[in-house]
């Protein structure tokens, strides 16, 4: 058998092993059992032009009666191996093998064995024969041999299969609660909900998973239509997954600088120049003066008088994701060495492709260096071995434009047998298109990084191995090594690092199964879960007093919006039935009454399963989890439980975002109360400690109210600088109005007097009234030498007296 994990090779040498048993067997294959659907696989001997999908409708159940899939054996004993009729064997299950004139012999019968894994019959191996005779006991013991290795083969690809379902459901999960912990925007909940979704589910293919919000006053239950429906925002998922690898980048740098003190803030800018470019984000980190940048660089060659610049303002630069150019005033490069990551994808399609073959690459070499480099070091790999690597076809991250394009190379050249995917979403954009085909596991694939498409199409045989980046250790790494650089020294740290000034973090093999090269699928996501629960999410914001900066700049992530609608829904409908009844229903929107009342948008035109779940939170019901697929009956109950515990744990995150929302806008609301009342409070002050002239060199300032410490700053200041714009000589003090004259008033009071003595003035006080006066001598206060009259009247004329004395002498 073959020593790398590829189902479909291993099924399809169990079939020559088998059609050398009966003399001059011109074809053989495996049927299989997937859900509702019998697929022929594994076939050898068959001519199918353009390689068409050989999917087919169950048209008969396995053992019925239009044809025996087994041959029918004694009462209460197992299926064994026999001989059915081939023509009508073929008639019913592969009737594309009667299309050629004399194709199948009259008389011709098929050799059939049942297939079984944990005791159940999930298909067949099958051998057509010149004759109806059955095989001798020695053959008939080889053949039952053979059909239980590939019973056994896919045995241990469901465990696989199985294990890494599970470890994919964790990772999900643990993604929704710190998406649930944070104030994750809706848009990236739906994004991580659907997704997350179909890498775990994969027998369903969704087509659609929608977020289904009710108005938050219908949740209040004032939000009833006339007709009885509800009012409800729906928030769609792209079909295109959206990449993790920033995320994962930010994680790890995050991750390094909180307990050293290092705040990450992360960014992400265009290539070009201008206003959200990265060459904005880097004048910025360099006019705000950072401690330090972590940059992955769209253009290397664009960025470096940036880092020049930084270098000269002692910023220390650290390149991840694509090195810089020789001789870069960036000091070091922390990443993939991509060029070694193409070579051993070569090495990985060598021994998925042992006789060799044409290979199809598919990436936007145009556009990135790492993804150039990484189609050189494939070349480079395959050059002298019997394997051809045609032109790279050109492809700018965007999956469903990779599967069409890929879908375009494969028709035009039906002899490709391997492909390589050189980024993230081209894998997947291969793998999409070998399903579509009917060339899932024939077709080799391998893939570079693992989005949630990679993890479904892994589990499913149609990718069989992909490259994953140790991205979080790149921005762990990147941060560590620049908290040594800001606390040891630029020289000191780098004369600990490789000369050459480049640090490569290295890429994992991962496949489904076990080989001595990879890491199991299931292992990979199960670590990747452990390590992000271990080091938590979070800002980055330290608690240390003196926290050092750090600028992390990214790419941004294609664009893929997330559709935004606004729906009514009918009391009647799936989705309203479901609210009202608080729990999950799950219909053929195509059969009985359901083809009139299902009320669902037309993104779920052509459904034959859609499912909708109530969100349950504490408040009430907040709305629905909406999915649907072509496919019937594709919902069992082990699915449905599956997304109750999804749609509960939505539901936490939908009424923490509300929460959030609410506290965000009474925080705002307060504000603006206290900046409201702040500017009242400002201009009570003005008005209660008016300072107004009333003749020439007199001033009176009357206070009201209560002279505390802030109002008296106030006071003193107003008094003096009127004094000198005034030119004053006398300001009359009125205390008529103060509500209090304690031991603090008549202290500030005294601090007045002897301020506007400094400047040349004579302070009175007046207005003092009788109770003030009797307070004021049985506590022991005193206003100093200032001088006091009962009544500003009586003030007034000291004063104008005063006035006139001081001219008449001048």
């Amino acid at each position: 058998m073959h020593k790398v994990p590829d189902l479909f090779a291993a099924l399809q040498q169990i079939v020559r092993r088998a059609m050398a048993i009966p003399p001059h067997a011109p074809r053989g294959g495996l049927l299989l059992r997937e859900g509702r659907d019998i697929v022929a696989r594994a076939l050898v001997g068959f001519d199918t032009p353009g390689r068409r999908s050989l999917y087919r409708a169950a048209t008969a159940e396995l053992g019925g009666e239009r044809a025996r899939l087994v041959p029918e054996a004694a009462p209460g004993a197992a299926p064994v191996p026999g001989v059915v009729a081939a023509h009508t064997w073929y008639r019913t299950y592969l009737p594309f093998a009667l299309e050629a004139a004399g194709a199948v012999p009259e008389g011709a019968g098929v050799l059939v064995a049942p297939i079984h894994v944990r005791g159940e019959l999930v298909g067949c191996l099958a051998v057509e024969q010149a004759t109806m005779e059955p095989p001798g006991e020695d053959r008939r013991a080889l053949f039952e041999i053979l059909a239980d290795a590939a019973g056994d083969a896919l045995e241990r690809h469901r465990l696989y299969e199985e294990k890494a379902g599970s470890a994919q459901e964790i990772r999900l999960f643990e993604r929704l609660l710190s998406a649930v912990g944070t104030t994750a925007a809706l848009h990236h909940l739906i994004e991580t909900i659907a997704h997350g979704i179909k890498s775990v589910q994969i027998a369903p293919d969704w087509k659609a998973v929608e977020l289904w919000l009710l108005e938050e006053d219908s949740v209040e239950g004032g939000a009833a239509t006339a007709g009885g429906g509800l009012r409800a925002r729906v928030y769609r998922a792209p079909r295109t997954e959206p990449t993790t690898y920033w995320e994962n980048i930010r994680a790890g740098a995050v991750s390094a600088g909180r307990p050293v003190g290092v705040d990450v803030e992360f960014r992400t800018g265009h290539g070009g120049e201008g206003e959200g470019s990265q060459s904005a984000l880097l004048e910025e980190a360099i006019r705000r003066r950072v401690s330090g940048v972590v940059i992955g660089p769209s253009n290397p060659e664009t960025a470096e008088p940036w880092f020049r610049r930084a270098a000269e303002a002692n910023i220390p630069v650290i390149v991840i994701d694509t090195p810089p150019i020789p001789g870069s005033r960036a000091p070091l490069y922390i990443g993939t060495d991509n060029v070694a990551a193409g070579r051993m994808a070569a090495e990985m399609m060598k021994r998925l492709l042992p006789d060799g073959g044409v290979v199809a690459a598919l990436g936007a070499t145009g556009l990135a260096m790492n993804v150039r480099e990484r189609v050189e070091g494939f070349r480079a790999a395959v050059l002298g071995s019997n394997i051809t690597v045609l032109p790279t076809i050109e492809c700018d991250w965007d999956m469903e434009a990779g599967a069409r394009l890929a879908t375009a190379a494969l028709a035009a050249r039906p002899d490709i047998v391997g492909a390589f995917g050189a980024a993230a979403d081209n894998g997947p954009s291969w793998g999409v298109t070998a399903r579509s085909l009917g060339r899932s596991g024939d077709l080799k694939i391998v893939g570079f990084d693992l989005m949630a498409g990679t993890v479904a199409l892994l589990r499913q045989g149609a990718i069989h191995a992909t490259l994953v980046q140790r991205e979080y250790d790149m921005g762990f790494r990147a941060v560590e090594t620049l908290h040594r650089m800001l606390t040891r020294g630029l020289e000191p740290t780098l004369a600990e690092l490789p000369p050459s000034r480049v640090v490569h973090t290295g890429v994992d093999y991962v496949t489904l199964e076990r080989t001595p090269w990879s890491t199991t699928l299931s292992d990979y996501l199960a670590l990747d879960a452990v390590r992000r629960a271990a080091n938590g999410s979070g800002d980055g914001r330290s608690s240390a007093a003196d926290r050092t900066e750090v600028m992390l700049i990214g790419l941004p992530p294609p664009s893929h919006a997330v559709v935004e609608d606004q729906v009514l829904i009918p009391a009647g409908s799936l989705v309203g039935r479901a609210i009202e009844a608080g729990r999950p229903l799950v219909v053929d929107p195509s059969e009985g009454e359901w083809r009139a009342h299902a009320a669902l948008p037309a993104a779920h035109a052509g459904a034959r399963t859609a499912v909708a779940l109530p969100l349950q939170a504490r408040e009430g019901v907040l709305g629905a989890l909406v999915l649907s697929t072509d496919r019937g009956d594709a919902c069992g109950e082990g699915d449905v439980s599956f997304l109750v515990r999804v749609a509960g744990t939505v539901a936490v995150g939908v009424e923490n975002a509300r929460l959030f929302r609410r506290t965000t806008e009474r925080s705002a609301a307060l504000e603006r109360a206290n900046a409201q009342q702040s500017a009242m409070l400002e201009t009570i002050r003005e008005l209660s400690s008016p300072v107004v002239p009333i003749a020439d060199g007199i001033l009176v300032m009357p206070v009201i109210g209560v002279m505390d410490a802030q109002r008296s700053s106030h006071f003193l200041a107003s008094m003096l600088r009127e004094i000198e714009a005034q030119k004053a000589q006398i300001v009359l003090i009125d205390v008529t109005g103060m509500a209090i004259v304690d031991a603090t008033a008549a202290s500030q009071l005294a601090d007045a007097a002897r301020a506007a003595a400094l400047l040349g003035a004579e302070a009175v006080l007046v207005g003092m009234t009788p109770g003030a006066a009797q307070m004021m001598v049985a506590q022991g206060l005193d206003v100093g030498a200032m001088a006091t009259h009962r009544n500003l009247a009586h003030g007034f004329r000291y004063a104008l007296g005063r006035v006139r004395r001081r001219a008449a002498r001048r």
